[in-house]
């Protein structure tokens, strides 16, 4: 329980987390104009994935736009289910879709599960955003969220920028990841963001954040399950 005191004393504590607020925003601000700066990488591999409509190429995936966002969805080609921080988060994209769309932004989940395992999974969590397979090329390894045997056999993995212990990863992890387009058909690889990097994507997160007992969990998002889990008992739910 808090400290209960007065309007007066509660509104002088508010008004000094307000300042750290905006300054926290303002900092925001100038983290966004930092990653807009940032150099662009061009693409030269020729991804080809599977989709509802046939294969697609990296560039087709952009659909008429200029700009592309990929969430790198952890659903693995041996996986039963997606995984439930990935399904968390993709819980929220289908609302963001014609807002994006209208401004020159595609988005698409990519996983390496065939593509009827995607769509059956899609089609239990009744989401509508596009999902594509990236199940026949390197697509998730060259961008470093999905790791093979071998790789998870040694000590470490590339993951996030870094090498980390091989006992924090699995082999597929979350991330999202941008590209652009130019007129002449180019494709640059522009962002990338991992970890816990996609969590200002979950708005329920934002809004818990705000509530009185905030977030209330003993690990990262160890309360969230698939949203047509919460009334299955915990040992039936199963991960993937």
């Amino acid at each position: 329980m808090n400290e209960i005191v007065s309007r007066e004393e509660w509104l002088e504590a508010r008004r000094a987390l307000l300042a750290k607020e905006k300054e926290a925003t303002h900092m925001r601000d100038r983290l966004n104009a930092e990653r807009l700066g940032l150099p662009w990488v061009k693409v030269d591999k020729d991804y080809v994935f599977d989709t509802p409509a046939g294969k697609k190429s990296l560039s087709e995936l952009f659909d008429g736009r200029s700009q592309l966002m990929i969430y790198h969805f952890m659903l693995g080609p041996e996986w039963q289910a997606g995984c439930v921080g990935c399904s968390f988060l993709a819980d929220h994209l289908d609302g963001s879709l014609p807002h994006l769309n209208h401004h020159d932004v595609t988005l698409v989940a990519v996983a390496r599960a065939p593509l009827e395992k995607i769509e059956a999974y899609k089609k239990r969590m009744g989401w509508k955003f596009p999902w594509v397979s990236s199940f026949a090329n390197n697509f998730n390894f060259d961008y470093h969220v999905s790791f093979t045997k071998d790789d998870l056999a040694g000590k470490s993995i590339f993951y996030n920028f870094e090498a980390i212990d091989v006992a924090q990863g699995n082999d597929e992890l979350p991330g999202l990841s941008a590209f652009y387009r130019d007129e002449a058909g180019n494709v640059f690889h522009t962002y990338s963001s991992y970890a816990r990097g996609g969590e200002e994507l979950i708005g329920t997160l934002m809004i818990l954040d705000l509530a009185p007992k905030g977030r209330n969990e003993d690990s990262t998002m160890n309360f969230v399950r698939r949203h047509d889990e919460y009334d299955v008992p915990k040992d039936a739910t199963g991960h993937h």
